[in-house]
């Protein structure tokens, strides 16, 4: 797959216990975009954060969280985000979805 020039990044804030027919959000969600054909995702864990409920979530030792803050993020050609939006708009029922216009300078494959 070769991607240059015009993208699209969509970045997703939700929550570690987030799930999605019973199995991690965070999980589902990759395994849909790698279905679907997407050129990447990662999934990176907060150490603290909160969101509209304004609870605080952390890792701290004193106030231990099952419910870390996830951020899921991906880079794709405008059409196929545009494809697999309507898709994480049913997934991510609480959570936060932002797409950002973007340009790909370099996109290499090392032999995965």
């Amino acid at each position: 797959m070769r991607i240059e020039g015009p993208a699209k990044r969509v970045t997703m804030y939700v929550g570690e216990s987030d799930k999605w027919h019973h199995q991690p959000l965070h999980t589902a969600i990759v395994a849909m975009l790698r279905h679907e054909g997407c050129a990447g995702a990662t999934v990176v864990r907060g150490v603290e954060g909160f969101g509209k409920n304004s609870r605080i979530h952390t890792a701290s030792i004193l106030r231990l969280s099952e419910d870390l803050p996830l951020v899921i993020t991906f880079v794709d050609s405008p059409e196929r985000a545009e494809k697999v939006l309507p898709i994480l708009d049913e997934m991510v029922q609480g959570g936060l979805v932002v797409v950002e216009d973007v340009h790909v300078r370099t996109y290499t494959d090392h032999g995965e």
